[in-house]
């Protein structure tokens, strides 16, 4: 995918695959395209969590740029659009290369990136993901795809090894809207669960209760009893950070405010994630469950 023509490579064969960050989403990623045979050049700011994908046949790279080398599709899975950016430029990758933006980085952020591609040459395919640790690890992740219609046959094998299920939504930026529009439900919904859970413990009824009158019903959610469970138990590995759900939550209160819309529910969301920050050591290191912090007193 050197090139978005009729016999690049990535139509005749299957790309090559560099991947510039590999926390808890990029290292998922990287194993579902080994499990689907695609070539790998891995690359973290922290070079330990990219050695440490060499088992599955990755190959771990020293910086962005020996990555991007040789590779037909550069995939970006980083904290926000000023990593995206950075990464990108540090790897300088061929002119041709398709950009397989995968970070959340919101409205201004996928311009930003859309801006970035046509000074550098690439083909942009602006694609968040819809899920967390387990759907990564899986290959199973939901892929909000959007960019040029040529390159879409070409990318076929690496989105189906990452992704249940890719919706193409039309120019570079229609992926990063669509992201905000179904984080802002996943993060009102994770904390509309931390306030039931508080509310149970603060009426002295045991939350778990909670979680079981719901089951089954209309209002049930898988991911209601797995963020409750969480909360209960007050253990909150990492699948979706309470850093980056912050971080997003700021980027819809942004584009709610573009938009017209009010932002009053994720003010509300983010003033809870906020208070939970505060009285955690590292709000990266704990899963947005711990969102239930912000709801119990202090």
């Amino acid at each position: 995918m050197t090139s978005p023509t009729p016999d690049s490579p990535a139509r005749t064969g299957t790309p090559t695959v560099a991947v510039l960050g590999t926390g808890v989403m990029g290292a998922g990623m990287v194993r579902s395209l080994r499990r689907a045979g695609i070539v790998v050049r891995a690359w973290n700011r922290d070079p330990a969590k990219a050695q440490a994908l060499t088992g599955t046949g990755a190959e771990a790279c020293d910086s962005p740029a020996d990555a991007a080398r040789g590779a037909d599709v550069l995939l970006t899975m980083v904290f926000d659009a000023d990593a995206a950016v950075d990464v990108v430029r540090q790897a300088a990758p061929a002119a041709g290369t398709v950009w397989l933006q995968t970070t959340t980085v919101g409205v201004e952020g996928a311009d930003r990136t859309v801006e970035v591609a046509r000074e550098l040459g690439l083909v942009l395919v602006d694609a968040p993901v819809l899920g967390t640790r387990k759907p990564a690890e899986e290959g199973a992740l939901v892929v909000l795809a959007s960019g040029p219609e040529e390159v879409r046959a070409g990318l076929e094998p690496v989105l189906e090894a990452i992704g249940a299920r890719t919706l193409w939504l039309g120019e570079a930026g229609a992926g990063s809207r669509l992201k905000l529009v179904c984080n802002a439900w996943v993060l009102s919904l994770t904390a509309a669960v931390a306030q039931s859970v508080s509310l149970a413990e603060g009426l002295g009824v045991d939350p778990q209760h909670f979680l079981d009158a719901v089951r089954g019903g209309a209002a049930d959610s898988p991911y209601a009893h797995a963020k409750g469970a969480q909360m209960i138990a007050g253990d909150f590995p990492v699948s979706f950070s309470l850093a980056g759900a912050a971080k997003d939550a700021r980027l819809i209160r942004s584009a709610l405010q573009a938009s017209g819309v009010t932002d009053a529910l994720t003010a509300a969301v983010l003033h809870a994630m906020d208070g939970a920050a505060a009285q955690l050591p590292d709000a990266a290191a704990v899963d947005m469950g711990a969102v239930v912090r912000g709801f119990r007193p202090a």
